[in-house]
């Protein structure tokens, strides 16, 4: 309890409770308002360290499941913030703009993205060399624009199992991307949104710098936790799998030798039989006194 009631005071001291003018606002959001000062809605704390912690739980879950998590911000204030934390956990973002069909027509912008890095690739390795001095000049240009928008997603050779979003009314062309694509959605949502939009929807102000800073961060340590206790799962199987792998070659050296043991016995039984006859009988000695009279004169 001690931890929300700590979270509670830094997302307050963040300015989160903070909404839009109350005639900006969305009858959805409703359930999430606290109450109404100066004709600014104020959003209920409580309501967001909930959602805050059942989003990074699940969020956590999909990093140790080895999935990926895009990041979109396209407003000025949180651009930079959002990208850094994205670096962070090496997970792809679009903080530039959103090229339509990013995720619709994935394809089309991977070929884009290979692309842009064999031009990277032409002007690292001295290929470009026996280009004009204008072309060179040309291609490099291309190559910055095109790093501006795509950078963020060079690496990512696969679609996002997850979309988190800041501001869910400025990034809707992501969000409807990824609802076409059945991709589970988070999102900062303000007093002038539609909560039911997203799958999981955190009641913040997404105007206010500190505010998406401290979102972002706590939902960035959740993700690090999932990558984690990833990493500790897998040295985990691989100590077992060299456990079992030097048990089993254990058991086959033994095998080995009991096997060459009963080979060496059976070699002793059969060495040089006994003298004697056939079947291995000794001969039978005839006494002197049973033995026949020699020549004719042993007659009575």
């Amino acid at each position: 309890m001690e931890n929300n009631t700590s979270l509670q005071q830094q997302l307050l001291e963040a300015g989160v409770h903070f909404g839009h003018l109350k005639k900006k606002w969305n009858p959805k959001m409703l359930p999430y308002i606290f109450a109404e000062k100066k004709g600014i809605h104020i959003i209920d704390l409580n309501k967001t360290v909930d959602h805050l912690q059942e989003a990074s739980a699940a969020l956590k879950q999909i990093a140790k499941n080895g999935k990926k998590i895009m990041f979109v911000a396209t407003k000025k204030q949180a651009k930079e913030i959002v990208s850094e934390c994205a670096k962070r956990v090496n997970m792809p973002y679009a903080t530039e703009r959103w090229l339509g069909g990013m995720l619709t027509n994935f394809n089309t912008v991977r070929k884009s993205v290979k692309k842009m890095q064999s031009i990277e690739k032409m002007l690292n390795d001295g290929s470009a060399e026996s280009l004009t001095k204008k072309e060179r000049l040309t291609l490099s240009r291309d190559k910055d624009k095109m790093e501006k928008v795509l950078g963020g997603i060079a690496q990512m050779g696969r679609l996002p199992a997850a979309l988190f979003l800041v501001d869910i009314g400025v990034e809707h062309i992501a969000l409807a991307e990824a609802k076409r694509l059945g991709i589970t959605t988070f999102g900062m949502v303000d007093t002038n949104c539609d909560p039911n939009k997203v799958d999981f929807a955190i009641p913040a102000n997404d105007d206010a710098t500190k505010s998406i800073a401290i979102i972002t961060n706590y939902i960035v340590a959740a993700i690090s936790e999932g990558l984690t206790e990833r990493q500790a799962n897998k040295e985990e199987e691989e100590s077992h799998e060299d456990a079992n792998e030097l048990e089993a070659k254990a058991r086959r050296l033994e095998a080995e030798a009991q096997a060459e043991g009963g080979r060496g016995r059976r070699g002793g039984r059969g060495g040089d039989a006994p003298a004697g006859g056939p079947g291995g009988q000794p001969k039978r000695r005839v006494p002197n006194n049973r033995r026949p009279a020699g020549g004719g004169g042993g007659g009575r």
